[in-house]
């Protein structure tokens, strides 16, 4: 692909074609200019399959910001639709359309709010929300949704295998297994998730974070190629990185050779005044071989070298691995804490991929147009309620119990504010009889979720850094209830409308069952 054809597929075209149809439409209407407010959610966590989200991580955020920034309608991607044909040989975009994308076709009319990235977030509740010229927050729409949904998805499995190791030191490996050049987008949600380096050495740079990586079977294969031993590839690896020497010890036999062969290795660099950082298993039963492995490293007086573990690691497999060493480890004389401990994990394919849930079912639906001045609320039933979107202008609030922890989120009018309320009435999004009312002094906060991020163009928010949004998401997590953290059939988070909300909700939609 040649660089001008990049910067078309990626720049103000990097959208779907029936975002323009519909925006040339909004045109012919005379509808183009007028106000409209999206809001852009996700309706349910990930499912793997045999293990469920019990909440998502935010991300992607600057990004997408950062895009809408760069993007607008150029000479050669107005000629680009000039040239567009329906079926029977007549063009699809007209001429005065198009003169109007060359002169306003940027995003420099839009108002976004948006919870913050590092967050975490629950299915319907408004992750961000868009106001402007109905034909350009219409454009917005696809990839809006491209720069949101994917690093929401990779954030929060990063995150359920943060808490599923224990907070031990987790390595995101994923570049050769990811979705080109969605590796870069990945590897960063992964860093705001709970990764605390990656691989991806391009993306290091960027972010301002050293890559980390070992060496791989092949130095080891090279060197056997060439009538040498695994001895003298881990004696060369540490020869030229004597400070940084962590060595992959699978390659032949990793209890018979590799472990034995490191710590020669290691206590030659001793020797010589350098502390070696450990090794790496890539294979096999990694609890089994993480207890043989520490109890050697541990009497050859390398007590604190680090064991990394790779190989098709994610939250469920790492749970099993300290599972089984919590249960085995004793019966070597190895201490089960000390173990887990000083374990690093190496995660590539599951993590960068999301494996079992492959993509977030984040959309961006219509819920208000602006009619003479004042927000008109828009509906879209569904035969499934659970679809049916909330309407109108809407404010997002933090419920929090005596205890401090996140107890549901709250969706209310524009006009409302909890705070007011002597009582706070939660209600089901989609069942009549189901809602909760909690007293003033059972909350012990209300915190709202939404901030002001750009107005018509101009950024008004201070983007925060990877370590801001860490702690923002590590405070988060913290605050939820261990069910909802749980791995498997997680508790079920409150997400509730305000009384006026619910009443408008259903006022809307008898209204539409009664015109059709």
């Amino acid at each position: 692909m040649k660089p001008s054809d990049r910067s078309a597929a990626e720049g103000i075209l990097f959208t779907d074609e029936y975002q323009l149809t519909m925006a040339q439409l909004y045109y012919r209407m005379g509808l183009h200019e007028r106000l409209a407010q999206f809001d852009h959610f996700f309706r349910s966590y990930p499912d793997y399959g045999s293990h469920q989200a019990g909440y998502c991580i935010n991300a992607g955020l600057e990004w997408l910001l950062d895009w809408m920034k760069g993007a607008r309608f150029r000479h050669q991607d107005v000629e680009y639709l000039r040239g567009q044909m329906g079926r029977t040989g007549r063009r699809i975009f007209d001429d005065d359309f198009l003169a109007w994308l060359r002169e306003n076709g940027t995003f420099d009319g839009v108002t976004m709010r948006a919870i913050p990235e590092g967050r975490v977030v629950h299915p319907n509740v408004p992750l961000t929300v868009v106001q402007g010229p109905l034909a350009m927050a219409q454009i917005l729409e696809t990839s809006l949704l491209n720069h949101l949904n994917y690093p929401t998805l990779i954030a929060t499995k990063a995150a359920r295998i943060h808490e599923s190791g224990r907070g031990r030191l987790l390595l995101e490996f994923g570049l050769r297994r990811a979705q080109e050049r969605g590796a870069n987008a990945g590897a960063r949600a992964a860093l705001i998730g709970g990764a605390d380096f990656t691989s991806n050495v391009g993306v290091s740079h960027v972010l301002g974070y050293p890559p980390k990586g070992t060496h791989a079977h092949s130095m080891v294969q090279v060197f056997m190629a060439l009538g040498q031993d695994e001895l003298d590839a881990f004696r060369a690896y540490a020869d030229v990185y004597p400070d940084d020497c962590l060595l992959l010890v699978d390659t032949i036999d990793t209890l018979e050779s590799g472990v034995p062969n490191a710590i020669r290795v290691f206590e030659e660099l001793r020797r010589a005044g350098h502390r070696p950082v450990g090794i790496r298993l890539d294979s096999g039963d990694l609890a089994y071989l993480s207890i043989r492995a520490a109890k050697m490293l541990d009497e050859a007086g390398f007590p604190e070298a680090s064991i990394v573990l790779s190989n098709q690691l994610d939250e469920l497999v790492i749970w099993q691995i300290i599972t089984q060493i919590e249960k085995e480890a004793p019966r070597y004389g190895v201490d089960p804490d000390r173990l887990i401990g000083r374990l690093v994990y190496g995660v590539g394919t599951r993590l960068i991929t999301s494996q079992g849930a492959s993509a977030l079912d984040g959309v961006y639906k219509l819920v208000a147009v602006q009619d003479g001045g004042a927000w008109a609320p828009a509906i879209k039933l569904s035969e499934t309620p659970e679809k049916t979107i909330n309407p109108g202008d809407k404010h997002v609030w933090r419920v929090y119990d005596r205890r401090g922890k996140a107890t549901a989120d709250l969706l209310g009018l524009d006009d409302e504010d909890p705070h007011e309320m002597e009582h706070i009435l939660l209600h089901h999004p989609t069942e009549y009889t189901t809602y909760r009312t909690l007293a003033r002094d059972e909350v012990s906060e209300i915190e709202p979720l939404l901030v002001d991020v750009v107005r018509e163009g101009e950024l008004l928010y201070d983007l925060p850094s990877i370590e801001d949004m860490r702690e923002r998401r590590h405070a988060d997590v913290e605050r939820l209830d261990s069910g909802v953290k749980r791995l498997i059939n997680p508790h079920i988070y409150h997400v509730s409308l305000t009384e006026r909300l619910w009443d408008l909700k259903q006022e809307l939609i008898e209204a539409v069952k009664g015109d059709s």
